[in-house]
């Protein structure tokens, strides 16, 4: 018969195996001394909400592909951006534009390649998201408007000049509308995740106002290849609010 001191005992080892931590596929539990600690530190970059729900944007550009764009394409470039600065902890504590407009100058070459790729990817999306709006399009007004006025055939003529050009990127890119340092506006296009903050005219900065993302992941599940289709949609969903205040900031 069990003697109480030897159930005491028993009762006492079998909790300590129930609640021993148990090392899957190892013989042998690791030395603490071996052990390699992962650092729980925060990652510098977060992906940022969107300032609206993901279906906000419906008809013109519908829940999924929001969803899918923003959940999972913007948040793997968040998740490279920080594997990226994990090796200069110091980089990981500036703003991304501000790596992006010293690219070529103060970001090491060793992964610079990666900053222009998934920190532009970052910085482009997370403009991207904000210039646009549930019940937006139409023309803007003010300053913003009087410059886009300017452009051959006036705002129509614009808006022209920035379709045909998101038209003539090839593969996947971007189109924007850009602040040069004298102040005017212009249409340009850039490549991948390139963006225009990290160029310079006359050794000053240019600055991104509204960008168009024409990756086929922005459209594709909605407009398949009719990427003109997807232009014209989304002139639908332009919140030139937020891009009237960032002309009059001056970026």
């Amino acid at each position: 018969m069990m003697t109480r001191r030897r159930a005491l005992q028993t009762t006492a080892l079998l909790t300590a195996a129930a609640t021993a931590p148990v090392a899957f596929g190892q013989p042998d539990v690791v030395p603490k001394q071996k052990q390699t600690l992962i650092s729980t530190a925060p990652a510098p970059f977060k992906l940022p909400p969107l300032p609206y729900a993901v279906d906000a944007l419906e008809p013109h550009l519908d829940a999924r592909t929001m969803e899918i764009h923003h959940d999972r394409h913007h948040q793997a470039y968040v998740d490279n951006l920080n594997k990226a600065v994990a090796e200069f902890p110091e980089m990981g504590k500036e703003p991304v534009e501000v790596l992006l407009m010293n690219l070529n100058s103060a970001v090491p070459e060793k992964v610079r390649a990666a900053i222009r790729n998934h920190g532009g990817g970052h910085y482009n999306h997370s403009l991207f998201w904000q210039t646009m709006k549930k019940d937006g399009g139409g023309e803007p007004k003010g300053e913003l408007k009087k410059s886009l006025d300017k452009f051959d055939g006036g705002f129509d003529g614009f808006k022209k000049a920035f379709g045909d050009m998101a038209g003539k990127v090839f593969g996947s890119g971007w189109v924007w509308l850009v602040m040069m340092p004298d102040k005017s506006l212009g249409v340009t296009a850039r490549p991948n995740q390139d963006s225009p903050i990290s160029d310079k005219s006359g050794g000053k900065t240019i600055v991104p106002l509204l960008g168009l993302d024409v990756w086929e992941h922005a459209y594709y599940l909605k407009y398949q290849n009719k990427r003109a289709d997807y232009v014209a949609a989304w002139w639908n969903v332009v919140n030139w609010d937020f891009v009237a205040e960032r002309f009059a900031r001056r970026g």
